[in-house]
């Protein structure tokens, strides 16, 4: 029993001795990253572009138009993160249902992105993240296509350019898809994941 309530001192004397030096340390972190939450600015971005599934599934679908929107923060000087919505459609081939059947992609993800700014002007980046997709399909395809909800890690490279608050760019995107069950009826064990292309507008406060 004397021997527990030694350990029980010296652990809540580690616990007291430790939250001080941890945020210290934390403190240490923030200086070294330059972090500094009066200056993080924060913005709204607008994108379009065209993109498609690859593999299997990309021999059953064509290449879709794109349209997004994204909040965004630079939190430190080489790192931002972004959350947003893309909405798709991905144009199911002709050869299989008839005309005008498609896939309608619903999308919500968070992205981290990180890169330099090079003369106060350019940023050129990479970026990788966690998405969640709804597909739904259109009625005249539903004997071979399901509603599906897949997750998705997006892969991203691309560069902005700034004029003051506002910035442009351009982003390719390929997008790792797990769960793609909205074929199974068609193609069996089919499986494939996306490329996006899109340009962006946005500004920044």
């Amino acid at each position: 029993m004397r021997i527990r309530s030694v350990m029980g001192s010296l652990a809540t004397a580690a616990v007291l001795f430790a939250g001080p030096a941890l945020a210290i340390e934390a403190q240490r972190v923030d200086e070294e990253l330059d972090f500094d939450a009066e200056r993080a600015k924060v913005g709204l971005d607008v994108r379009v572009g065209l993109g498609g599934v690859t593999g299997e599934l990309g021999e059953e679908t064509d290449t879709g138009p794109l349209l997004g929107i994204a909040a965004g923060a630079q939190v430190w000087k080489a790192l931002g993160v972004e959350l947003g919505y893309e909405g798709q459609r991905l144009p199911i081939s002709d050869d299989i249902v008839g005309d005008g059947e498609a896939l309608y992609r619903h999308n919500v993800g968070l992205l981290a992105k990180a890169g330099p700014l090079i003369d106060q002007k350019w940023r050129p980046y990479v970026g990788a993240g966690v998405g969640l997709s709804y597909l739904n399909v259109s009625d005249g395809a539903e004997t071979l296509f399901d509603n599906d909800v897949v997750s998705e890690v997006p892969l991203a490279a691309g560069v902005d350019y700034n004029f003051g608050a506002i910035f442009a760019g351009a982003r390719a995107t390929y997008r790792l898809m797990y769960g793609e069950g909205y074929a199974d009826d068609f193609a069996g064990d089919a499986d494939g994941s996306l490329f996006n292309a899109s340009i962006t507008l946005g500004g920044r406060f």
